[in-house]
């Protein structure tokens, strides 16, 4: 396993594909008759074994449910870590006898791209208490059944895996069967010693120290501890573990927030001992946040001084926007929007639309006047939408709302909407039905026409605006300050540099005779481009979940669900030559149920970890922290920006970068935008900016750098190393 590496596109849905995952182990007994038909073989094989099969009646009884992976497999412990599902258990007894909570080994610390978990790497078993009660009549048949579910992974797989368990007990004299005695004895050996290790809970610069005493014997080079609730600290955060001459051992980590509940549990272990830890109580909250300073100290700190030309708080002054008008700054935005809906081309929603419509032009019997009005008509339907987007955009502004580039995706029921639309394309383009109306994929590669065209155009320009790439960011916050009309140049021109090669191959026939011929290959290249539309819907829906919750995304899976039985109902239709008829109620259905179902209101961002490192941004501790000569880089991103997820596990959440970031003290401020927030979209306007990404980076002297949007782990350790240039 610690071979595999996450290419950027897996590690960027690598928190869906666990929320998917938890999903699917919870549904997983509605599924169980279809996994018994497909009889999958289990990863990770159980077993139970009761201590005495003629429990006495008054007394407990020890049951041991043993977990057996395959090399190279492994389950998770209670608290799973970043990632994975614990194994879970339902009980069916009979009257008079009751189950207690399973008992588990102490874990391992497994990391993975950039993950850590707490599993169970070999055969480990789980031991529960079944109490009898008294009124149970000697001789009384005790059936015991339980529902197991867990989560087997392996170094590149993981499977949510499902049994039934079952044992006859009978009220007896409570005989031990001795055969059985030497698993129950290593068993208990294994689990965490209790009551011997006490320990205390200290709170300081955004740290934890657990002061531990009474757990003799560990090597506290080996020495690591696992809460056993999420939320204390990250599972990847890193322990300092040292000993004291008296013999007490102190656990150091970072804190990310406000202590998860009153009192800590977990399991401190060397890997060969553990120790139970209970009860231990902070002895007062972590990580404080700073008061924000007043309107009018806020107001006094932006004030420049007039010797130095920086404002009172030690700052550089704000970037100044483009005078409305400086022509040469129409024309950078309008190349900068060219080129930057050029490279939305490449994104993994809009490549396989552009794709299969350029394939279109190769058909046969298309001829060079068709091409053009198909090139002419997918442009429209570009521009046209780029338009509508940036007049809404400058409209609602210039009714006061603070809202920038990308600003239906702060709303979940765009989110939705764009999830449904990007199933279907993903169904469609899969051969699940054929689309009669706007244009993708069909049996001919494309539907001909003005219509066709117009909508496959407006469709790409439409799913392609999550993020700003390089060159976007500069165009698109140029149109804030420029008059409507050049502001809208510059939404055309973004419209523009989308629909252009499709243009070009419709007007240049050479570049038609690059294409390849057509043939058999065409579908099955069809069917492939359905993988990135797939994951788009994927993406969405987990977009869908950070901004309305659980049930959020329930109701979206549900209505999805819903609208997919109405395609493939269509599908099933067409290929007996009918029309869509009936079938399309359920299609109907789901759209008005997306726009006028009662979603939960956006969930608030979970607030970003105050470690003394890493803190929520605000232009008040910004402010403060130039002020103090401290480093500081500046992140502005949101769940639902491709571009941002992607840098930020390429680039900002490595190792090598944090390392840098520690060494020279720099402080990252976080800025989310995922549902909203009108002081991020201020700050970002104050820089002369409507779009994310945006990196800022900051050096201990006070210069200001912006980054470019597309980082490097490189570049962000050669900002962090001096305060030059780079």
């Amino acid at each position: 396993m610690r071979n595999f590496r996450f290419t950027p596109t897996v590690a960027l849905f690598q928190p869906l594909f666990w929320i998917t995952l938890r999903a699917i182990v919870l549904l997983w007994p509605g599924l169980a008759a279809t996994a018994a038909l497909a009889q999958m073989p289990q990863h990770v094989q159980a077993s139970i074994v009761a201590k005495s099969e003629a429990p006495r009646p008054g007394t407990n009884t020890r049951i041991a449910i043993r977990m057996t992976p395959e090399t190279g497999w492994h389950g998770y412990w209670i608290n799973p870590g970043d990632s994975g599902v614990p194994v879970e258990a339902e009980w069916h007894l009979p009257d008079g006898v009751r189950a207690g909570a399973l008992e588990q080994p102490s874990p391992t610390l497994l990391e993975l791209g950039g993950l850590a978990s707490y599993v169970h790497e070999g055969a480990f078993t789980l031991l529960a208490d079944l109490a009898i009660d008294r009124s149970v009549a000697p001789g009384t048949a005790l059936p015991v059944k339980v529902d197991l579910t867990w989560l087997a992974c392996s170094d590149s797989l993981c499977v949510p895996e499902r049994t039934t368990l079952q044992l006859t007990l009978r009220a007896g004299d409570g005989a031990v069967d001795r055969s059985r005695q030497s698993l129950f004895s290593a068993a208990e050996a294994a689990l965490p010693s209790s009551g011997r290790a006490q320990g205390r809970l200290e709170a300081a610069d955004g740290r934890w120290s657990f002061v531990v005493s009474g757990a003799q014997g560990l090597n506290v080079g080996r020495t690591y501890l696992f809460p056993m609730e999420d939320g204390w600290f990250e599972a990847s955060a890193k322990q300092q573990a040292t000993r004291a001459a008296d013999g007490t051992i102190r656990i150091e980590v970072a804190a990310p927030g406000p202590a998860p509940s009153p009192r800590f549990a977990g399991v401190i272990s060397d890997g060969r001992q553990s120790f139970m830890l209970t009860g231990l109580k902070p002895d007062k909250a972590v990580a404080p946040v700073s008061e924000p300073a007043t309107a009018e100290e806020a107001t006094a700190s932006e004030i420049p001084d007039p010797a130095t030309g920086r404002e009172a708080n030690g700052s550089a002054p704000k970037a100044t926007p483009p005078s409305t008008g400086d022509v040469p700054a129409l024309k950078i935005a309008l190349i900068g929007a060219l080129l930057g809906g050029l490279l939305l081309n490449l994104m993994p929603c809009v490549f396989p639309i552009l794709s299969l419509k350029a394939l279109s032009l190769t058909r046969a019997g298309v001829d060079r006047r068709a091409a053009r009005l198909e090139g002419v008509a997918y442009f429209a339907g570009s521009v046209a939408t780029t338009l509508l987007l940036g007049a809404i955009l400058i409209g609602a502004r210039a009714l006061g709302h603070d809202i920038g580039w990308s600003f239906q995706l702060q709303n979940p029921h765009i989110i939705l909407l764009l999830m449904l639309l990007s199933l279907a394309i993903a169904l469609n383009l899969a051969g699940l039905f054929e689309m009669t109306g706007v244009s993708v994929a069909n049996r001919v590669m494309g539907k001909p026409g003005w219509s066709g065209a117009f909508g496959t155009g407006a469709l790409a320009a439409l799913v392609a605006t999550p993020c700003s790439g390089p060159f976007m960011g500069v165009a698109l916050g140029a149109a804030l300050v420029l008059p409507p009309p050049a502001a809208l140049a510059v939404f055309a021109g973004l419209g523009i540099g989308m629909a252009l090669p499709f243009l070009l191959l419709a007007f240049v026939p050479a570049l038609q005779r690059l294409l390849p011929k057509p043939g058999a290959w065409m579908e099955t290249f069809r069917r492939l481009l359905a993988i990135p539309m797939l994951l788009t819907a994927i993406g969405l829906a987990w977009v869908l979940g950070r901004q309305s919750g659980v049930d959020g995304l329930s109701l979206g899976l549900l209505i999805a669900t819903l609208g997919a039985l109405g395609l493939w109902w269509i599908g099933h239709r067409q290929s007996r030559g009918r029309r869509a008829g009936t079938a399309a109620l359920p299609i109907m259905a789901a759209l008005l149920l997306a726009i006028a179902i009662d979603l939960p209101r956006p969930v608030e961002a979970t607030p970003i970890a105050s470690t003394g490192k890493t803190e929520p941004f605000s232009e008040t501790r910004l402010a403060e922290l130039q002020a103090a000569g401290q480093p500081v880089f500046v992140d502005m991103t949101a769940d639902w920006c491709l571009v941002c997820q992607v840098n930020k596990r390429v680039a900002i959440d490595r190792p090598d970068t944090h390392a840098a970031f520690d060494k020279e003290g720099v402080v990252t401020l976080v800025g989310d935008w995922t549902n909203g927030d009108p002081a991020i979209t201020r700050f970002l306007a104050s820089r002369g900016r409507n779009s994310i990404p945006y990196y800022l980076f900051v050096t201990p002297s006070g210069e200001t750098r912006e980054l470019p949007q597309i980082l490097t782990s490189e570049l962000l350790i050669e900002q962090a190393a001096s305060g030059k240039p780079s």
